[in-house]
């Protein structure tokens, strides 16, 4: 485990999850079988909402693997599906998943569920012959064994001895007491409505989170309250043990999207309608699931492991390289089980060790990002569509909409290139998924004392990968990048200061000393250590196939700065932990290592060989461990950081990467010791002072939160400490080193692949060369040579001095063209091509290409020459960065509702940007913001939510030209509920003057009809939309390009970006059309339509400024900035005041215009 040491003084059992289901294929080709990995999984709520997203005759293998630390959650899980694939009742399945109190049908069949899965599950055999173990898959035999042992606890609970009983009855009322007592907003259920939030919907989702916490159920008849009156099982258990670990804010109705319910309701909702809605969806989902087994195919697998997430990525990553199913990591920490796989699931079944989706819910906010992106990376199957997801709710410091951009501790797109993996929205400069809702919460608290979440979702792929052109033509890169050793040395320096120089207290006051109190809160939430560290240094050097005598040179340059700094005085002590584990992972040996051997001394005295690194077992007494817990309960302190220090009279070191687990079987519940366990350089024991004068102590982390433990622990904060020397509890043993590296001398071979059909006239392109700024930060420039091969260009090159010419094709591929013959340069990110440089080499006979780097998205070029590219191989295209949608199993957005207007126009309205804004109002030329611009007015002219007509048939006219080549049909608007936004469920008809003599008919009628409407583009904008209509239409098509696609045959998306051009290909015309043909006047266009799914684009809260910050507020009368702030109207929420008095003064004229 790459994370520090956690006392697990207070663990809250998350049953269900608190935020709403998504499909985990949405950035998948519909034609992609896909394997999916969830770390921390939680509920099976995007299992079952990705099954439900696909089509019902998919044909698409859907193969999952659940990872989730908590037994208890793994099985609640296969509970559930084996209840909805048993075909039980809905409501009764419901209850036994979602109800803390069951009635007595409930309860029953909950437990005869329990036996037939106890019965099946004797053994992994049993297990696989069973009519479960086709599609629900076991990883190790210590998961089955866990959730047979659960099971069983389930089973056996109601008849517990009384007194037993009792306590957990008393545990649960604890929970509820917990809940009544918590202040601020805990109903994660809010974030549900999305783009429909209000205050009305906060008071509906308070108000059943309220009802479910009262009774436990989500019943509103008294009567059938009144009988759920056994405890669940299900909840009674978890990695805490028996009793009721149940988080206070979990609510049921979280994990379900409700914008349709309170975006479409015409009276005030209750409850019970959330509830209604909820289970709705749910009976759905779990529908869709039971028929997908049903099928013959057998396309949906979902497969469970029980362990901590890196673990499980180190044991698939060794796994896949070597095949050991045992590498000897243990499942988690405080257990000693190791984490070994199935030799039948993965080696007889071919269970994945690569994924092309990683989904990492929100262990951003308990390992940290750099140790998820450490551990899953190896993981991501090298494919163009592969992707991973991040989400966090926590947020630590001032600005939670700009966090995300510091949790890299270096530059977004200098840590992209360097693990080949960037946010998709960094480059894109915009998401197809909305976060307005969580802006409008976070403007609405961030001067309360609520401690409101910010939900902040980041989908990563490989950067070079956003290139359509050199997709189309196979054109990835097989050579990564080469760094220059002495500015990657910085670069991994500087990360690694940034990462811990918050250690020392004076910075960790320099740092904080405007958000001080949020700071010394969250203290205790530190998610690095020097273990961690070194694994993303191992990461690095594999990622860029550094040899070893460049990765010498990196880590020479990384240890002088280290060995020379002077900022972080606690890096003295911890720096020993570095070095170990540099070793450990044959990352680096210390020249200190090789100079000096350990000496036969000490506890070293009788061995034949000493290594030089050892690992120090403590065991630390039960007695002294029941003290330490006694300490922390009463401090309140809850889940303090451990780590064991070896302390002498000249010295001190801490080791932060400890593993613990009892002795005892019973693990808390036994008597025997805790016993602790880290790696250290044996030069420690044998080189600084005599053994005899140094311990070895478990202690507490010191932060600005524990230092309340002085009085009861003392300033060592010490639980418990030996002498070296002490045979009793301390042992020591030889560590061995980790696996040899893979070949990373591998930078020879072409760049590029045979199949690639790039232009490839001049010469070879060599290895991308990349140049970081006099700081080492930021990425100045990448450089690649072309070595000249053709004889004809040799000569005229070489000898006539012909002149290079170069010009930008795509992000990421320039073209260099010498005397009539072309070569493309291909790059691993998106570059600024009108800023190149060439490098003449007329007697070495090369050219080399330097271009800037074009991230982020505001820098020229790059994306911006395609910002909306379509990739696809063999016909399997998708859209990049926008998601995939089945269309027609969402709700339909109703017009007429009565609340719509509310919320519908300023949601579009949030897609512009505060910078954005300015540019319009300027009206200075951004074609993104155009496009945004355009949709906004699409949405705006399609709903009449502005107070004019609607009109659903719309054309969009080059304001330069007055031309028109482009016509919407929108027989309907939708909502997008995973990405909480809506789209324009529409028909796009691409006019040219052939068709136009072909329908001249039809289409006068149309036009003289006066349904349609045209909305202005303008320079510029028209070019953007040929590239976005592409990627408008694969998102959600339904059917299957055709072998003589134009795509395919031109190697090219769009086809064009010409005026009166086709910039589709013919493959989904007349498809899919049922929406058109309800229409008497729309359904003769069907033959030469094709279906299109517009949807806002929004601008990016952590790079951007999104909306407006209530501190930017004026008073309405006096335009004052507030005494101390602005209260806003409570009739209509606009008009805000700075007082009593300027409220009173409006009043005669704002009355008229006060409407809720």
């Amino acid at each position: 485990m790459a994370h520090p040491l956690v006392w697990p003084g207070k663990y809250f059992f998350y049953a269900f999850g608190n935020t709403t289901a998504v499909s985990l294929s949405r950035d998948l080709p519909p034609e992609q079988d896909a394997d999916i990995l969830l770390l921390g999984c939680g509920d099976p709520r995007h299992v079952l909402y990705t099954v439900f997203s696909e089509p019902a005759d998919s044909s698409l293998t859907l193969d999952f693997t659940c990872c989730d630390i908590d037994p208890g959650i793994l099985a609640r899980n296969v509970l559930l599906l084996s209840l909805i694939a048993d075909d039980v009742s809905q409501d009764t399945t419901w209850n036994i998943f979602y109800h803390l109190y069951l009635d007595e049908p409930s309860h029953a069949a909950l437990r005869a569920q329990c036996r037939k899965l106890i019965n099946a599950s004797a053994n992994t055999s049993t297990w696989h012959s069973s009519s479960y173990g086709q599609y629900l898959r076991i990883s190790t035999e210590h998961t089955l064994a866990e959730l047979r042992r659960f099971w069983d606890l389930y089973n056996a609970m109601q008849d517990l001895p009384a007194q037993r009983l009792g306590r957990i009855r008393h545990a649960f009322n604890d929970v509820f007491k917990e809940q009544r007592k918590s202040k601020g907003i805990t109903t994660p259920s809010i974030r549900a409505a999305g783009p429909a939030l209000s205050e009305k919907v906060y008071a509906v989702a308070a108000h059943q989170a309220k009802n479910y916490w009262k009774t436990g159920t989500t019943f509103t008849d008294p009567a059938r309250v009144a009988s759920a009156k056994l405890l669940n099982p299900v909840f009674a258990y978890s990695l805490s043990g028996e009793g009721c670990a149940v988080h206070y804010a979990s609510d049921p109705i979280a994990a379900f999207h409700s914008a349709a319910s309170f975006g479409n309701s015409n009276r005030r909702l209750r409850p019970q309608d959330l509830v209604t809605c909820a289970q709705f969806q749910f009976t759905e989902w779990c529908s869709a699931f039971r028929a997908s087994l049903t099928l013959t195919r057998d396309n949906v697998r979902v497969r469970f492991c029980l362990a901590e997430a890196t673990a499980l990525c180190r044991a698939l990553s060794v796994y896949g390289q070597t095949g050991a199913l045992n590498i000897g990591v243990p499942i988690a920490q405080f257990k000693t089980q190791l984490l070994r796989l199935s030799s039948d699931e993965y080696n007889s079944r071919k269970a994945p060790s690569v994924f092309n989706v990683i989904e990492t819910s929100n262990l951003v906010d308990h390992i940290g990002l750099l140790n998820i992106l450490t551990a899953a990376i190896p993981l991501l199957s090298s494919a163009p569509s592969s992707v991973l997801y991040t989400e966090s709710l926590l947020s630590h410091g001032e600005n939670a909409t700009k966090e995300f951009a510091d949790l890299l501790y270096a530059d977004i797109g200098t840590i992209g290139l360097l693990l080949d993996l960037c946010p998709v929205d960094y480059l894109s400069g915009f998401t197809s998924r909305s976060n307005t809702h969580e802006l409008h919460l976070h403007m609405a608290v961030k001067d309360q004392t609520m401690n409101w979440q910010f939900h902040q979702v980041t989908t990563w792929k490989r950067p070079a990968s956003c290139d359509s052109n050199a997709s189309l033509h196979d054109g990835q890169l097989r050579l990564p990048p080469v760094f220059d050793t002495r500015q990657l040395g910085t670069l991994l320096f500087d990360t690694y200061q940034a990462i811990f120089e918050q250690e020392d207290s004076p910075t960790f006051q320099r740092r904080n000393q405007t958000n001080m109190l949020k700071a010394i809160a969250s203290s205790n939430i530190i998610h690095y250590m020097r273990e961690g560290f070194v694994l993303f240094l191992k990461l690095v050097r594999e990622r860029l196939r550094i040899s070893a005598e460049a990765w010498a040179e990196v880590m020479n340059r990384f240890l002088d700065l280290e060995g020379s700094d002077t900022t972080m005085p606690m890096n003295t002590v911890n720096r020993n932990d570095l070095y170990a584990h540099l070793h450990r992972q044959r990352v680096h040996t210390m020249d200190h290592f090789k100079l000096y051997k350990p000496r036969h001394t000490g506890r070293f005295a009788h061995w034949e060989t000493v290594p030089p690194v050892v690992r120090i077992i403590l065991s630390v007494p039960r007695s002294k461990i029941a003290t330490f817990e006694n300490v922390v309960r009463a401090s309140g302190l809850g889940t303090p950081l451990l780590h064991c220090d070896v302390r002498g009279t000249l010295s001190h070191n801490i080791f932060n990467a400890v593993h613990v687990a009892f002795e005892d079987p019973e693990g808390w519940a036994g008597d025997l010791p805790l016993v602790a366990s880290f790696c250290l350089p044996t030069l420690l024991l044998t080189h600084i002072e005599p053994p005899t004068g140094l311990r070895v102590c478990l202690s507490v982390r010191s932060t600005t939160s524990t230092v309340k433990l002085i009085p009861q622990l003392g300033f060592e904060l010490g639980i418990f400490s030996a002498e070296l020397m002490d045979e009793e509890h301390v042992f020591i043993v030889p560590e061995p080193s980790a696996s040899a590296p893979a070949d990373l001398e591998g930078r020879s071979g072409t760049l590029l692949r045979p199949t690639c059909t790039l232009r490839r006239e001049i010469g070879t392109q060599q290895a991308v060369s990349v140049e970081l700024d006099e700081q080492c930060e930021l990425i100045l420039s990448l450089a690649s040579k072309v070595t000249v091969e053709d004889p004809d260009v040799r000569q005229s090159f070489g000898e006539a001095g012909a002149i290079p010419g170069i010009v930008q094709l795509s992000p990421c591929c320039m073209r260099l063209s010498v005397s009539g013959h072309s070569q493309d340069v291909v790059y691993p990110f998106p570059v600024v091509g009108s800023q190149n440089k060439l490098r003449l080499a007329r007697k070495s006979l090369y050219i080399e290409v330097v271009v800037p780097v074009a991230g982020p998205f505001l820098k020229p070029d790059g994306m911006k020459l395609n910002p909306f590219p379509v990739l696809g191989a063999g016909g399997a295209f998708h859209s990049w960065n926008i998601h995939r949608l089945m269309v027609s199993k969402l709700p339909v957005l109703d017009l007429q509702a009565a609340e719509v207007k509310r919320w519908l126009d300023p949601h579009i309205g949030f897609m512009l940007s505060t910078r954005e804004r300015q540019l319009r109002k300027k009206q200075s030329p951004d074609v993104l913001m155009m496009v945004k611009d355009t949709i906004h007015s699409l949405f705006v002219t399609a709903t009449g939510i502005q107070g004019r007509p609607a009109h659903r048939v719309i054309n969009l006219r080059d304001e330069k030209t007055n031309n028109c080549d482009t016509v919407f049909f929108i027989p309907h608007l939708r909502y997008d509920l995973s990405s909480h936004t809506v789209v324009c469920d529409a028909y796009v008809l691409p006019l040219t003057r052939a068709l136009l003599q072909q329908i001249d008919g039809i289409f006068g009628e149309l036009v003289h009809s006066g349904d349609m409407v045209s909305i202005s583009t303008f320079e510029g904008e028209m070019r953007a939309w040929k590239q976005l209509i592409p990627a408008f239409v694969e998102r959600c098509r339904t059917w299957s390009h055709k072998e003589d696609c134009e795509y395919l045959k031109q190697q090219r998306v769009p086809l064009t970006v010409d005026m009166e051009v086709v910039p589709l290909c013919s493959c989904g015309k007349g498809k899919d059309v049922e929406g058109l043909l309800k229409a008497e006047q729309w359904r003769k266009f069907a033959p030469y339509v094709t279906r299109i799914a517009i949807s806002p684009l929004f601008a990016v809260s952590y790079l951007e400024g999104v909306g407006r910050d209530p501190e930017a507020h004026k008073c309405s009368v006096c335009r004052g900035r507030g005494k101390p702030k602005l209260k806003a109207c409570t009739g209509c929420r606009k008009a805000r005041y700075c007082s009593q008095a300027c409220q009173k003064k409006d009043w005669p004229c704002h009355k008229t215009q006060c409407k809720p």
